[in-house]
């Protein structure tokens, strides 16, 4: 086999189109959150799903704490709040988590899915944190935000 060079990985990984996502939590430092797009459902029965993070990311640590996380799946329009939680600093988002049923979630989100964690997977500079989903809101006419290539996208067209 030969070797793989990571950021041609990434730059290939990059050509397939995602949905951004707001990974949330809470633990006696506050709330906390984080943009990712490694995101997706596991299972329906059990209702599962799961977020993937670098084991650098100061949520791993605050996920762990907690035992549970929200999935805020941004709507278009919400490039503003993708970069603020991707570390982009955006003074006027500072207070724009709210509470829903004890995790903070990104309001104005096409869907909020809130889970329990039951397992953790260790995955090389990746942990995977699989959840049992306990709760879901989502906004049927919401278009979802999207990530390709490195930049964000809308859909063309949807009814």
């Amino acid at each position: 086999m030969s070797e793989i060079d990571g950021l041609a990985l990434r730059k290939a990984c990059g050509r397939f189109a995602t949905g951004v996502t707001v990974v949330t939590t809470t633990d006696a430092g506050g709330d906390h959150g984080m943009t990712a797009n490694a995101f997706m459902s596991v299972s329906l029965d059990p209702p599962l799903i799961m977020v993937s993070l670098d084991n650098r990311a100061k949520m791993l640590e605050r996920l762990r704490a907690s035992g549970r996380y929200a999935v805020s799946i941004l709507a278009e329009g919400m490039e503003r709040t993708a970069l603020h939680f991707a570390g982009r600093y955006d003074p006027d988002l500072t207070e724009i988590l709210k509470a829903r049923d004890g995790l903070p979630v990104v309001p104005g989100a096409a869907v909020h899915l809130l889970a329990d964690v039951v397992s953790e997977v260790p995955a090389g500079d990746h942990t995977l944190f699989i959840g049992h989903v306990r709760d879901i809101h989502h906004d049927e006419d919401a278009a979802p935000l999207l990530f390709w290539s490195g930049q964000f996208q809308r859909l063309m067209d949807h009814a």
